[in-house]
């Protein structure tokens, strides 16, 4: 995510309704079903529960979720900490400390690791699952933001927003294998399961870069036409389609994998920071800085807003395709951090 975010203050809430919205999120379970009943049309999550977080009430950053183990690791930024959150009882389990700055967080449950990027220290630390226990690190990174891992190369791909190249580390050993231009600066970085290439939003060119893990070449630069510093980025791996936000304009771009051309784009709050899909209900959440929420439905390789709502400091995003909730760690409620879990409006 950007190094030079300025945290929201709920400034991005509609005219009319700011002040309200601020005092419902300290004091209802209900803020999100009433911001949308203010201006925003029928509800389109509703809450399940705040989950009280540890440490201080300061910025959250990306998360990583493990369905199958029933595990969330947030990055909690600006207090150094790694959060590891069981989905299942709905409690912290744990709060590693060490992790300066920490941006990206990436769990790999098939090989047991967690990868986390210490922008701070300009490295990647590797995490054992199982211990939570550091067994490696990797740099040095200029700074070190998004992940992706490469299973048939044991590769981890590091988005070096500043240095404007994607670092690799051997998975094992954190050992700094090549950084790869860009020509410009890193945003997301993904795997692409379906091509088996990394993909990499990279901002200024406003172009998607893929590159090929066995070599570590860059296979392609691909325009983003409609979009100003692509950064955010989720895929939709069944349609073989990417979403990926502008966070200088507020535009989403829908764009075909197979062909690597943007199909469309559409607004979406102001400076789009997380991404996240819902394969299950085949549903986009697009999370910002502004604390605004735009979900769409994807169908026919076309993009349909179905709702919007907004709290504050909601910029980062996650979803579970197995139960459909949505997590969103929220920076300051009442002065405190916590995790807003909620559903889809038309499930039970």
């Amino acid at each position: 995510m950007r190094s030079d975010v300025k945290v929201s203050n709920f400034i991005g809430v509609r005219a009319g309704v700011s002040a309200l919205m601020l005092l419902v999120a300290v004091a209802t379970p209900f803020v999100s079903a009433l911001a949308q009943a203010l201006g925003a049309g029928p509800a389109v999550l509703v809450q399940v529960a705040d989950i009280p977080m540890p440490g201080a009430a300061v910025r959250f950053d990306y998360q990583s979720l493990d369905s199958a183990g029933s595990r969330l690791y947030i990055s909690h930024m600006n207090a150094d900490q790694l959060v590891v959150f069981d989905t299942a009882s709905r409690t912290v389990v744990a709060n590693l400390d060490g992790f300066k700055g920490v941006h990206g967080v990436l769990a790999v449950p098939e090989i047991d690791r967690v990868f986390a990027s210490a922008t701070g220290d300009h490295r990647a630390v590797f995490v054992d699952s199982v211990t939570l226990k550091t067994v490696a690190t990797g740099g040095p990174i200029t700074y070190p933001d998004g992940l992706a891992y490469a299973p048939r190369e044991g590769k981890v791909f590091v988005s070096d927003e500043h240095g404007n190249v994607d670092a690799v580390l051997d998975a094992t050993t954190g050992k700094l294998l090549a950084n790869i231009p860009l020509g410009g600066g890193a945003g997301n970085t993904v795997y692409d399961s379906v091509s088996g290439h990394i993909l990499v939003a990279v901002h200024g060119v406003n172009e998607l870069v893929a590159i090929d893990p066995a070599t570590n070449g860059v296979l392609g630069h691909y325009p983003m036409p409609g979009l100003r510093n692509p950064h955010g980025i989720a895929l939709d791996t069944e349609d073989h389609l990417a979403f990926v936000a502008g966070e200088e304009n507020g535009r989403l771009a829908l764009v075909d994998l197979n062909s690597m051309r943007v199909l469309s784009t559409v607004p979406v709050g102001e400076d789009p920071d997380v991404v996240a899909y819902d394969s299950g209900l085949k549903r986009l959440y697009v999370s910002a800085e502004s604390g605004h929420v735009t979900v769409f439905q994807v169908a026919d390789r076309e993009l349909k807003e179905i709702g919007s709502l907004t709290m504050p400091f909601a910029h980062t995003v996650a979803v579970d395709a197995r139960t459909h909730l949505v997590y969103f760690p929220l920076q300051n409620v009442g002065g405190h951090p916590l995790l807003r879990i909620m559903r889809p409006a038309e499930l039970r």
